[in-house]
């Protein structure tokens, strides 16, 4: 339709009619769209968020920062002394992780969602792999850190909710599910004011799955990741000593919890079907 069109289409709505049409509109789009209808509707609210957006930190920044302390980190500059690290730094790596995990956390509410999502899904790997892997001078790096891995992922999944649509969202956090889910939490030892601020992640994302139809919408995407992982597994076995039984079989522990939320929400809809699929996925073993 051109202008004219839609003008008289439009015309034959009540203001009740019209207002169901918008907020479909809004409800439905994505973060562009939802955007472009708030400065309709509140004008000095886009000029709040553009100063706003000025002042944030800037996701490329952070992106570069986030890829050199990771980087550095894994090479074990941060835990053996490195030239690239002073004596200083290596003592404050705290307050590095502290600031670089805040500023992935706050860039996200600019424009560039998907640089500052790269930076905040960074810091989280790095945080999961000091579970199990020396790199600070620390018995508890999470710990030490400050860092609540499953409060960060939450906000990371909620702006991909809203700036990617659902299955967008969908696509990029079943991965990160898989790869990050602990159902004992993150710090080593389980305890401490870390520990208690906690939740697994089934938890944080049965929080935003908020109708039937996201659900297997989502375990689509889930399925979809894990037959990613099964792939994976192939070339991690030849880096590693682990066999892909004992990988699988981790997999399958440590998301039980989210697979008994996905039988109890699918049983009696239309994704049930993909239970069946799931049960007997190559990417998990064991009875879990």
């Amino acid at each position: 339709m051109n202008r004219e069109e839609f003008y008289e289409q439009a015309s034959r709505l009540d203001e009740a009619a019209l207002r169901k049409a918008l907020w479909t509109l809004y409800w439905r789009g994505n973060a562009s769209v939802q955007e472009r209808i708030e400065a309709q509707l509140e004008p000095e609210h886009s000029g709040r968020r553009r100063k706003q957006e000025q002042q944030l930190p800037q996701p490329d920044d952070v992106l570069r920062e986030v890829r050199d302390f990771v980087a550095l980190a894994r090479s074990g500059s941060y835990l053996h002394g490195d030239r690239r690290v002073s004596p200083k730094e290596r003592s404050r790596w705290r307050m590095t992780f502290r600031r670089l995990a805040k500023d992935a956390q706050t860039a996200l509410q600019a424009d560039d969602v998907d640089t500052a999502a790269s930076a905040l899904e960074l810091m989280i790997d790095l945080a999961t792999e000091t579970r199990e892997l020396d790199l600070f001078r620390s018995q508890d790096p999470v710990q030490a850190a400050g860092f609540v891995v499953s409060e960060a992922a939450g906000v990371l999944w909620s702006r991909y909710q809203h700036h990617h649509g659902f299955r967008g969202f969908a696509e990029r956090a079943a991965p990160q599910l898989i790869r990050w889910e602990s159902p004992h939490g993150w710090t080593r030892y389980g305890f401490g004011s870390v520990a208690e601020k906690e939740d697994t992640l089934a938890t944080v994302m049965s929080g935003l799955l908020v109708i039937p139809d996201h659900w297997v919408t989502f375990t689509e995407c889930y399925l979809a990741a894990l037959d990613a992982a099964a792939a994976a597994d192939e070339a991690a076995t030849k880096r590693h000593w682990r066999s892909r039984e004992a990988i699988r079989a981790d997999r399958a522990d440590s998301l039980a919890a989210w697979h008994e939320l996905l039988k109890e929400r699918l049983q009696d809809t239309e994704g049930v079907a993909l239970m069946d699929r799931l049960a007997a996925h190559r990417a998990l073993a064991g009875s879990e």
